[in-house]
Protein backbone atom coordinates (compact mmCIF):
# COMPACT_ATOMS: atom_id res chain seq x y z
CA UNK A 1 0.00 0.00 0.00
CA UNK A 2 1.55 3.38 -0.82
CA UNK A 3 0.44 5.05 2.22
CA UNK A 4 1.04 2.74 4.54
CA UNK A 5 2.59 3.52 8.03
CA UNK A 6 1.77 6.88 7.38
CA UNK A 7 -1.48 9.64 7.18
CA UNK A 8 -3.06 11.19 4.50
CA UNK A 9 -3.68 14.60 4.66
CA UNK A 10 -6.89 15.56 3.74
CA UNK A 11 -8.37 18.94 4.28
CA UNK A 12 -5.81 19.79 7.14
CA UNK A 13 -6.01 16.81 9.35
CA UNK A 14 -4.05 13.59 9.32
CA UNK A 15 -6.38 10.63 8.02
CA UNK A 16 -4.97 6.78 9.07
CA UNK A 17 -4.33 4.77 6.11
CA UNK A 18 -6.98 2.39 7.34
CA UNK A 19 -9.90 4.11 6.33
CA UNK A 20 -8.60 4.85 2.80
CA UNK A 21 -10.50 2.19 0.61
CA UNK A 22 -8.47 -0.30 -1.39
CA UNK A 23 -9.33 -1.19 -4.26
CA UNK A 24 -12.91 -1.32 -4.67
CA UNK A 25 -15.02 -1.39 -7.52
CA UNK A 26 -17.49 0.78 -7.60
CA UNK A 27 -21.33 0.07 -8.64
CA UNK A 28 -20.86 1.61 -12.00
CA UNK A 29 -18.39 -1.30 -12.71
CA UNK A 30 -20.66 -3.82 -12.04
CA UNK A 31 -23.27 -2.27 -14.03
CA UNK A 32 -20.61 -1.50 -16.99
CA UNK A 33 -19.32 -5.27 -16.92
CA UNK A 34 -22.71 -5.88 -16.89
CA UNK A 35 -24.08 -4.04 -19.74
CA UNK A 36 -20.88 -5.82 -21.29
CA UNK A 37 -21.78 -9.01 -20.84
CA UNK A 38 -25.37 -8.44 -21.99
CA UNK A 39 -24.60 -6.25 -25.27
CA UNK A 40 -21.84 -8.81 -25.95
CA UNK A 41 -24.10 -11.93 -25.93
CA UNK A 42 -26.61 -9.98 -28.32
CA UNK A 43 -23.59 -9.52 -30.85
CA UNK A 44 -22.47 -13.41 -30.17
CA UNK A 45 -25.56 -15.11 -30.16
CA UNK A 46 -26.52 -14.78 -34.01
CA UNK A 47 -22.64 -15.60 -35.07
CA UNK A 48 -22.30 -18.57 -32.95
CA UNK A 49 -25.80 -20.11 -34.82
CA UNK A 50 -24.26 -18.70 -38.25
CA UNK A 51 -20.79 -20.83 -37.66
CA UNK A 52 -22.73 -24.01 -36.24
CA UNK A 53 -24.48 -23.26 -39.87
CA UNK A 54 -27.49 -22.34 -39.37
CA UNK A 55 -27.30 -19.77 -42.15
CA UNK A 56 -29.68 -17.60 -44.17
CA UNK A 57 -29.45 -19.48 -46.90
CA UNK A 58 -30.17 -23.11 -45.18
CA UNK A 59 -28.12 -25.29 -43.18
CA UNK A 60 -24.53 -25.74 -44.39
CA UNK A 61 -23.25 -29.14 -45.59
CA UNK A 62 -21.32 -30.81 -43.03
CA UNK A 63 -21.95 -28.54 -40.12
CA UNK A 64 -22.95 -29.00 -36.74
CA UNK A 65 -26.48 -28.12 -37.81
CA UNK A 66 -26.84 -30.51 -40.62
CA UNK A 67 -25.22 -33.08 -37.90
CA UNK A 68 -28.33 -31.98 -35.68
CA UNK A 69 -30.90 -32.03 -38.46
CA UNK A 70 -29.74 -35.54 -39.43
CA UNK A 71 -30.39 -36.67 -36.34
CA UNK A 72 -33.62 -34.69 -35.46
CA UNK A 73 -35.27 -36.12 -38.73
CA UNK A 74 -34.18 -40.04 -37.80
CA UNK A 75 -35.52 -39.37 -33.98
CA UNK A 76 -38.97 -37.76 -35.97
CA UNK A 77 -39.14 -40.38 -38.53
CA UNK A 78 -37.62 -38.79 -41.36
CA UNK A 79 -38.88 -35.09 -40.79
CA UNK A 80 -37.97 -32.43 -38.37
CA UNK A 81 -40.67 -31.03 -36.02
CA UNK A 82 -41.86 -27.63 -36.61
CA UNK A 83 -41.03 -25.96 -33.12
CA UNK A 84 -38.11 -28.51 -32.16
CA UNK A 85 -34.27 -26.58 -31.69
CA UNK A 86 -33.47 -27.33 -35.07
CA UNK A 87 -36.45 -25.39 -36.96
CA UNK A 88 -35.87 -22.73 -33.93
CA UNK A 89 -32.07 -21.93 -34.06
CA UNK A 90 -32.68 -22.87 -38.76
CA UNK A 91 -35.57 -19.82 -38.47
CA UNK A 92 -32.69 -17.72 -36.42
CA UNK A 93 -30.04 -18.49 -38.74
CA UNK A 94 -32.54 -17.69 -41.81
CA UNK A 95 -34.03 -14.36 -40.61
CA UNK A 96 -32.45 -12.95 -37.40
CA UNK A 97 -33.77 -12.00 -33.66
CA UNK A 98 -36.08 -10.06 -33.33
CA UNK A 99 -36.11 -7.01 -31.16
CA UNK A 100 -37.49 -8.36 -28.17
CA UNK A 101 -36.11 -11.31 -28.62
CA UNK A 102 -32.15 -10.02 -28.44
CA UNK A 103 -33.54 -7.39 -25.17
CA UNK A 104 -34.71 -11.13 -23.63
CA UNK A 105 -31.00 -12.61 -24.53
CA UNK A 106 -29.36 -9.73 -23.22
CA UNK A 107 -31.20 -9.27 -20.17
CA UNK A 108 -31.16 -12.99 -19.29
CA UNK A 109 -27.43 -12.88 -19.51
CA UNK A 110 -26.91 -9.65 -17.57
CA UNK A 111 -28.71 -11.69 -14.87
CA UNK A 112 -26.79 -15.23 -15.09
CA UNK A 113 -23.65 -12.82 -14.89
CA UNK A 114 -24.25 -11.10 -11.83
CA UNK A 115 -25.89 -14.57 -10.15
CA UNK A 116 -23.41 -16.39 -10.67
CA UNK A 117 -20.15 -13.72 -10.12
Amino acid sequence: MPFQGRSLRLFGRGVPDSTIPVNRAPKMDKLAYTGAVAVGTVVLVPAVISVAGFTSGGIAAGSLAAKAMSAAAVANGGGVAAGSAVAVLQSVGAAGLGTATKMAIGSAAAVAYNFFK
